[in-house]
């Protein structure tokens, strides 16, 4: 039989056959006196037998070592078994991160454990500092590592359940700018302080941040915020490290 006929015959291409025959698993046959090679039974068998174990997951680089020896299939067999085992674990981890970015209504690029800390579309506060709370929470939360969202929940609840930032400092943090008077500033420190001291207190060695990390928050900041908003962010962070917050 023609290469065509071959092919159609176990479901593959051409150009798989001729690949075969460059890797060594499909012997090739003869030419007929026209020049085109003569395919017989006995490449079907082979070929199916080849299309039979790649569907399982057989590399093509091992094949050669496992066609014709049952020992080494059968010990092929027990480790495609665990990388099976691993992959559906993987899979089902991604559906149940998938279902909960559904539920909280977060963005893909959000894992589902930051999503509830994000302010929604539609919650009233500008839109320049919606993009930066999201891109904040992306970074910070891979600056923390595997086990960083967990914590970073933590640090952005309190004991009573209220979240790290109440809506009324938060408020004020956004609004504000350049002819915003010094005792408002003043004051909105004051308050941030005495809000989140407790919440550091609490979790200083829970979610500690190196120095590059820092420099790297820091920058987002400085690009994304507003020059008055960045220097009250740097001013509480320097009370917040402060014994006694002088």
């Amino acid at each position: 039989m023609l290469s065509s006929e071959l092919a159609e015959l176990a479901g593959v291409t051409v150009r798989t056959l001729r690949h075969y025959h460059q890797v060594g698993l499909l012997p090739e046959p003869p030419r007929s006196a026209g020049g085109y090679r003569d395919y017989d039974v006995g490449h079907l068998v082979r070929l199916l037998r080849i299309t039979r174990m790649t569907a399982l997951g057989v590399p093509l680089s091992v094949l050669p070592a496992v066609l014709d020896d049952p020992a080494a299939a059968e010990e092929l067999l027990d480790e495609l078994d665990r990388h099976a085992a691993a992959d559906i674990e993987r899979l089902t981890a991604r559906r149940a991160g998938i279902a909960a970015l559904r539920r909280s209504g977060a963005p893909p690029d959000l894992g589902p454990e930051l999503s509830a800390w994000r302010s929604a579309p539609a919650a009233g506060i500008p839109a320049d500092m919606a993009r930066y709370e999201h891109e904040q929470l992306i970074l910070v939360g891979h600056l923390l590592g595997k086990d960083g969202p967990a914590g970073l929940a933590a640090l952005f609840r309190g004991p009573d359940g209220e979240t790290a930032a109440p809506a009324p400092l938060t408020a004020r943090f956004y609004a504000l700018g350049p002819d915003t008077p010094d005792d408002e500033i003043a004051s909105l420190i004051d308050d941030l302080v005495a809000h989140l001291r407790p919440v550091m207190a609490r979790l200083d060695d829970l979610l500690p941040l190196g120095a590059e990390a820092s420099a790297l928050m820091d920058e987002l900041n400085e690009q994304t915020l507003r020059p008055v908003q960045h220097r009250v962010l740097r001013r509480v962070q320097q009370r917040l490290a402060r014994p006694g917050g002088a």
